[in-house]
């Protein structure tokens, strides 16, 4: 296994007493479609497979094999926050984790969704938000943080990394799609662009989660810059799959943990 090849990390997280990975889809054992770090617990892979992708995540992350926890995600601005390990007949439906046990990580798994690792290394707290255009627009991000305040983080302190998601010059949105953002989240519109079909739009979702954090006054933010659909090499794709007509897709994870 290459490390470097296994995971992307971010310069504000890679701090003392903290470890995080945004993992690509290399260094697995999966095949196929899911080849080959594919940690979909919901995909069609072979479980046998994915369990050992996910133990070689927890590893990376200096962590139990059962202390790797993610939630059942549903595209909400539900936060759970994680105090033990769970398995997966019982994991929360929720679209953030976050905790202040060390040596458990929590994290997220995305295919063109937004991954959001979040730290207070003063307070010794963590996080990990799943942001869809519904959750970035209902405001799991903003959750995120209050969440982790309500265990000792401070807002300000608290620094934010974006890992790969789906990218502007990728992402094609309908009439609808605009209409809901401007009726819920009004000043939104810079974040479109027009696309060559009549009536629809481009969306930059990382700018926009990026701009709901700014105005949760969080303390830095880092976006990676890497986009899903536009490098299959390193990356599952939800939408590039769709658009391939393939029969499924695997799942990346990005996740965190305080050191022990």
């Amino acid at each position: 296994m290459q490390q470097a090849r296994l995971m992307l990390q971010s310069a504000l997280l890679s701090i003392p007493g903290v470890r995080h990975a945004f993992f690509t889809r290399d260094g697995g054992v999966s095949d196929g479609f899911y080849a080959s770090l594919n940690a979909g617990l919901g995909s069609r892979d072979a479980p046998e497979r994915v369990a050992e992708n996910r133990a070689r995540m927890a590893a990376s992350l200096g962590v139990a094999a059962d202390r790797l926890v993610t939630a059942y995600q549903v595209h909400s601005p539900n936060v759970v926050v994680a105090t033990e390990p769970w398995s997966r007949a019982e994991a929360p439906r929720a679209d953030a984790v976050v905790t202040r046990v060390p040596a458990l990580a929590v994290g997220v798994t995305t295919a063109d969704c937004g991954p959001l690792l979040l730290a207070d290394r003063e307070a010794g707290v963590v996080g990990a938000a799943h942001a869809g255009w519904r959750g970035a627009l209902t405001g799991v991000a903003e959750a995120a943080v209050e969440a982790m305040e309500k265990l000792g983080a401070s807002r300000r302190r608290i620094v934010v990394a974006l890992g790969p998601m789906i990218r502007q010059p990728n992402y094609e949105v309908g009439p609808d799609f605009v209409a809901r953002f401007a009726a819920e989240d009004p000043g939104s519109e810079g974040f479109f662009t027009p696309a060559a079909r009549e009536g629809h739009a481009m969306f930059d979702l990382p700018g926009y989660i990026t701009a709901r954090l700014q105005r949760a006054s969080v303390g830095r933010i880092e976006d990676l810059g890497h986009c899903t659909y536009g490098d299959p090499a390193r990356f599952f794709s939800y939408r590039r799959s769709t658009h391939r007509a393939e029969a499924d897709y695997g799942r990346h994870i990005s996740a965190i943990a305080i050191s022990e």
